[in-house]
């Protein structure tokens, strides 16, 4: 089976901030991940990325805060898109609007 697109979405989140949502249904398991989903949600601000959720082939599912990388625990990509969007509520309450 191919990859089937599932979300491709651009959003902006302040004047100088947007995410990026994108997320696949795919055939079988990415090495290191145990779903049948294949994603990238980016969370950009003042022009870095600062926020980031992916399961890159090999590494299983995880995000980058700043430097910072971390196991994630995938559920399911409804709950996916909210841990992300909740963090970069978070990300917007320390750092103040980009």
């Amino acid at each position: 089976m191919k990859a089937i697109e599932l979300v491709k979405r651009r959003v902006n989140v302040a004047e100088n901030a947007f995410a990026e949502v994108v997320i696949w249904q795919i055939s079988k398991p990415l090495p290191g991940s145990q779903h049948l989903f294949k994603y990238r949600l980016a969370f950009v601000a003042g022009g870095q990325c600062v926020l980031r959720y992916d399961n890159e082939a090999g590494k299983g599912d995880h995000r980058h805060l700043g430097e910072l990388e971390e196991a994630y625990p995938f559920s399911s990509p409804r709950q996916l898109m909210a841990d992300f969007f909740d963090d970069i509520k978070r990300w917007q309450y320390e750092h103040g609007d980009p």
